[in-house]
C-alpha cells in the first residue's frame, strides 16, 4: 500500500494510464507499462470502465502487472454512478482477491444508453461504501481511498464555494490523498490549494498535469474540465497547432514549464497524464528528476 508518511517527506511522482480499447490487445498497455517503470513513478493509476462492474476486468488485470510486474503501486479508478451497491462489493471483492490495495474513488460519467443505478449520487457516498466494506477487511488488507479534485471547478458546481465544500465532504468520508484534473494555468492551483487550506483539507494534493501533444486533445479536454487556457498556452497552439512535432515539442516543453514552477512553490505532487505515451512521459522525467530528488517545502 501506499505509505502516506513517505509521502510526507518528498515530492510526489505519478503517473495515469488508461486500458487500450476492446479492438486492441491488452499486451500493448503492457509494453507502455515496462518503459514506465524505468521512470520512478510513485505510483500509477488505470482508468475504468463507466459502464459498470462488467468492465473491471481489463482494469484489474492492468493494476496486477504494475504491481507484480513492474514492481510498483497501482491506483485503480473506481466510478460509481451506473453502478448498484452489488455491483460495488464485486467490484471490490474483485480488488481485494487482486491484491490491489489503492482506489481512486469516482462519481464518473454519464453512459449514453445507460441510466444511472441512483444508487451512488456522489463520490462521498462510494468513499463511504468503501469504508464500510473496509471495516470487514484485517488492517493490512484495508484500501486506501483517493479522491479527485477540480482547481477550476467541477462542471457541476454552482461555484467554487459549493465545490469546496463537496470535496471537503470526500476527505471527510475517507479520502487520505486527493488528485486533480489536468490544469494549464498554475495560479488558478494555486488558489484552488488556498481554498483548500482555508477550508482544513489538509491531506496531499497532487496537480494533474496533461502534455498537450495535439489540437484535438486540448478540445476535448477543455469541454470536460472547463480548464482554462492561459495567453500563453492559445499563442502556443495557435503557433504550432497544425504542425504535429512542433505542437508535440512545444506541448511537452509547456508541461516541464509547469511542472517547474510547481515543484519549485512546493506543491505536494505531480499526476502526469501520461495518455499511454512514454515517449512524451520519458522527455518530461529526464526534464524534471532531478527536482525530485530536493526536499520539498514543509508549510
Amino acid at each position: 500500500m501506499i505509505n502516506e508518511t513517505e509521502f510526507a517527506k518528498k515530492t510526489i511522482f505519478s503517473f495515469e494510464v488508461f486500458p487500450p480499447k476492446k479492438t486492441s490487445n491488452i499486451e500493448t498497455i503492457f509494453d507502455t507499462l515496462d518503459e514506465l517503470k524505468g521512470l520512478s513513478p510513485d505510483f500509477i493509476s488505470v482508468t475504468f470502465g463507466a459502464g459498470g462492474s462488467e468492465n473491471c476486468t481489463n482494469s484489474v488485470e492492468i493494476a496486477k502487472h504494475i504491481k507484480n510486474v513492474c514492481g510498483v503501486e497501482p491506483v485503480i479508478h473506481m466510478p460509481c454512478l451506473n453502478m448498484t451497491k452489488q455491483d460495488a462489493t464485486f467490484v471490490l471483492q474483485q480488488f481485494a482477491n487482486a491484491g490491489i490495495e489503492n482506489i481512486l474513488a469516482l462519481r464518473g460519467d454519464r453512459v449514453e444508453g445507460k441510466e444511472p443505478s441512483n444508487e451512488f449520487h456522489y463520490a462521498s457516498d462510494l468513499i463511504e461504501f468503501i469504508n464500510d466494506f473496509n471495516d470487514h477487511l484485517p488492517d493490512e488488507k484495508k484500501f486506501k481511498i483517493f479522491g479527485a479534485c477540480y482547481p477550476e471547478l467541477h462542471p457541476q458546481s454552482a461555484n467554487v464555494y459549493d465545490d469546496i465544500d463537496n470535496l471537503k465532504r470526500k476527505v471527510v468520508a475517507g479520502a487520505s490523498h486527493l488528485l486533480s484534473q489536468l490544469f494549464f494555468d498554475n495560479e488558478q492551483f494555486y488558489r484552488f490549494l488556498e481554498r483548500c487550506q482555508i477550508k482544513g483539507i489538509n491531506v496531499p494534493i497532487e496537480a494533474g498535469i496533461m502534455p498537450v501533444t495535439n489540437k484535438k486533445s486540448v478540445e476535448r479536454m477543455v469541454s470536460l474540465t472547463n480548464a482554462k487556457l492561459p495567453k500563453k498556452f492559445t499563442d502556443m497552439m495557435e503557433r504550432y497547432g497544425d504542425h504535429p512535432e512542433a505542437i508535440r515539442d512545444a506541448g511537452i516543453a509547456y508541461a516541464i514549464d509547469q511542472i517547474v514552477d510547481l515543484v519549485t512553490h512546493g506543491v505536494q505532487g505531480i499526476h502526469l497524464y501520461t495518455m499511454n505515451n512514454p515517449l512524451v512521459a520519458r522527455k518530461i522525467y529526464e526534464a524534471t528528476k532531478s527536482l525530485f530528488q530536493v526536499s520539498p517545502i514543509i508549510n
